[in-house]
């Protein structure tokens, strides 16, 4: 019972020490020992790493989750260390509206048929935001958390008992010098002052120990930095294969939705429904999104009540043809395209009435729609 009412009795008089340090040095009253300039920079870059992964991964989880009523669930299962059940994504319940919405208005109608392919590829786009969300998840946000729930607390640990270590060292440099300018007056203080020096070596050997410490776990944000650089890639190669899935996925729908629109409207004439961008690649979806330019969704569709152009029987104007360098391959999505290969060079021209994204390309006896992203033009 004594022990501890002597220990209780002097963490209060150290408390109350470094309490009067630190307000004298606010103040200027007192001198303050400086850490070198290199142990500054690290705790600079240190709080820097902290806050700007705080922002990265709010807005991660923004990103992956715009609902914020699901986000705060999502936290509480996790503080809970309890699973997160799972959740319909917005692309599967409007797949579900859909194809209710068919069954209902008559499944073997243009509209009802139209609404069960769409139905079908909005459950495909649910599905893989679903397994995007989940590799991000793990993959990025996980080492992140990680990072501010475990390294990060040990880190400002540290660093409050080398603050600390650092008031009891000046205010034992504050005690000697006291006691100096006493012992200048009367010689009865020289017990103090050989006391004040053994508190100061003792507080300087704890302050060099605990900056030692925390100069290392400082330098240590750098692996931090490798880390969080590793699981950024990761991060990037899951969005791009998500976006390449999803690009594919409307593709798909596009053909199935332009064959069907031929049928429903004879009298319009509809072009290839794939964009005017470079074929994805199945073995480097990175590389695929990459190089996939910008083009027209629906492209050569003709105004309605228009008739349907017939380039086989539609001869080259006396000028304004040109030359055009190829730049990727290009494979036709019917008759009236013309398939291509990158670097050919082939003749261009356009037609009035013809969509701006395509033109009329020929090579030798061969004539078809071409999309202009694909092409090169030269002078």
């Amino acid at each position: 019972m004594d022990f501890n009412m002597k220990k209780l009795a002097s963490d209060a008089g150290i408390f109350f020490t470094r309490a009067v340090q630190f307000t004298e040095e606010k103040f200027g009253q007192a001198e303050r020992t400086e850490l070198d300039a290199h142990f500054e920079n690290l705790l600079a870059r240190a709080d820097s790493t902290k806050n700007w992964t705080e922002k990265i991964l709010r807005q991660t989880e923004v990103l992956l989750q715009p609902n914020p009523s699901a986000r705060v669930e999502e936290f509480l299962y996790e503080k809970l260390d309890r699973k997160v059940p799972s959740r319909v994504t917005n692309g599967e319940l409007l797949a579900q509206y859909m194809a209710e919405a068919a069954s209902e208005l008559g499944p073997t109608t243009p509209y009802g048929k139209t609404l069960i392919k769409v139905a079908e590829a909005e459950k495909r786009l649910g599905a893989a935001e679903r397994d995007f969300i989940h590799t991000a998840s793990i993959n990025f946000l996980t080492p992140l958390r990680n990072f501010l729930e475990g390294d990060w607390k040990t880190i400002s640990k540290e660093r409050r008992l080398l603050q600390n270590r650092r008031l009891d060292l000046d205010a034992c440099k504050a005690r000697l010098k006291k006691a100096k300018a006493a012992e200048a007056k009367a010689t009865l203080w020289n017990d103090e002052v050989d006391k004040a020096e053994q508190e100061l070596r003792v507080a300087q050997t704890e302050f060099d120990r605990q900056a030692e410490v925390t100069r290392l776990l400082l330098e240590g944000i750098s692996s931090t930095h490798v880390n969080h650089l590793r699981c950024l890639h990761e991060f990037v190669e899951s969005q791009t294969t998500y976006y390449a899935q999803c690009y594919r996925h409307m593709l798909d729908l596009q053909k199935q939705l332009g064959s069907s629109q031929g049928a429903i409207f004879p009298g319009t004439f509809v072009g290839t429904t794939e964009p005017a961008s470079p074929p994805l690649s199945s073995t480097s979806p990175t590389t695929a999104a990459a190089t996939m330019p910008v083009g027209s969704s629906v492209a050569g569709l003709a105004p309605p009540g228009e008739a349907a152009l017939r380039l086989e029987e539609v001869a080259p104007p006396a000028s304004g043809t040109r030359k055009a360098r190829v730049l990727y391959d290009y494979e036709a999505a019917d008759s009236s395209e013309l398939a291509l290969l990158a670097d050919e060079l082939i003749t261009v021209y356009s037609l009035p009435g013809m969509d701006p994204d395509w033109l009329v390309g020929e090579r030798g006896n061969k004539k078809g729609k071409v999309p202009v992203t694909y092409l090169e033009l030269l002078s």
